[in-house]
């Protein structure tokens, strides 16, 4: 993944799906991956559960889609309710099912409550990637924050922090989802005046229900940008989901047009809004969906 972005020509364009809940899911999270996969994305991974058997999912369910072979496959790691044995038995089973590239969170705590390691596990993302690094041949990936994390709630500290997860090892990171284009410039300049080059990857998601509004602000942390919210909500109903649709694909087009490394789209293990902003923006840009 490291060598990846750094000979890559282009953007690089990724899918990030969740596990499934039940066995009787893991039909949907398989069939949008099939969907997606005539995209040629670079790389594909499966978020991580905070609890046992969601955990186990996520690691099963990421195994079945490195099975596949193409497209390289990311897996997620956190520190929520893990010592450090648990740790490293996932990423045991990690490596063998040949997923040697990990995306490492500190993660949130279930049901929202303030965090709290385990007496035996890390205290945060950087020790996590500390930790992986000395497990194995591990190429680590970390989280950016565009808006200020809630811990925090500070922007310049989240840059910093950033910067001793590259310093742990970390040599790529991905953002957390957000809808204005100036927010992860912002984040990319900060970064880059602590003198840290690390690869900084978009993540992006299509609004396309007017009701997916209040959830998307939980999900990114800060409202919606109100130029936005107020285009869908004076859209006709049947002409939201193509406001929505058209706001990602000139997020796309800013965002390469501005250097990013790369764009992530979380899924929800759904393909058919991905797909359509990938044919538009595809429409203009062909390399993106070209092989590098």
């Amino acid at each position: 993944m490291g060598e990846l972005l750094e000979h890559a020509a282009r953007p690089l364009y990724s899918f990030e799906f969740f596990p499934p809940r039940t066995a009787e899911e893991e039909p949907v999270l398989l069939r949008a991956v099939e969907a997606l996969a005539p995209l040629n994305p670079d790389f594909v991974s499966v978020t991580y559960g905070a609890t046992g058997s969601r955990r186990d999912r996520t690691i099963h369910a990421t195994r079945r889609i490195a099975e596949i072979g193409n497209p390289m496959t990311v897996g997620h790691l956190t520190c929520v309710a893990q010592s450090k044995a648990d740790i490293a038995a996932a990423l045991h089973e990690y490596a063998e099912a040949g997923v040697r590239n990990i995306l490492a969170v500190r993660g949130d705590m279930p049901g929202g409550g303030p965090w709290e390691p385990h007496r035996d596990g890390l205290r945060n993302a950087t020790e996590l990637v500390e930790f992986v690094k000395g497990e194995g041949d591990f190429c680590v990936g970390v989280a950016a924050f565009v808006q200020p994390h809630p811990d925090s709630n500070d922007l310049d500290l989240d840059a910093r922090i950033l910067l001793e997860k590259v310093e742990a090892g970390a040599e790529f990171a991905i953002t957390q989802l957000f809808f204005e284009t100036r927010d992860y410039f912002d984040l990319v300049e900060r970064v880059r005046g602590l003198g840290c080059d690390v690869p900084i990857i978009a993540g992006l998601m299509p609004l396309t229900v007017i009701t997916q509004i209040e959830r998307f602000q939980a999900l990114s942390g800060q409202p919606l940008p109100q130029s936005f919210v107020d285009r869908l909500r004076a859209a006709p109903p049947e002409e939201v989901r193509a406001v929505g649709l058209q706001h990602t694909v000139d997020m796309c087009n800013e965002l390469i047009d501005g250097g990013a490394a790369g764009l992530q789209f979380f899924t929800q293990n759904r393909s058919k809004a991905t797909r359509e902003v990938l044919a538009q923006v595809r429409a203009q840009r062909d390399a993106l969906i070209s092989p590098a």
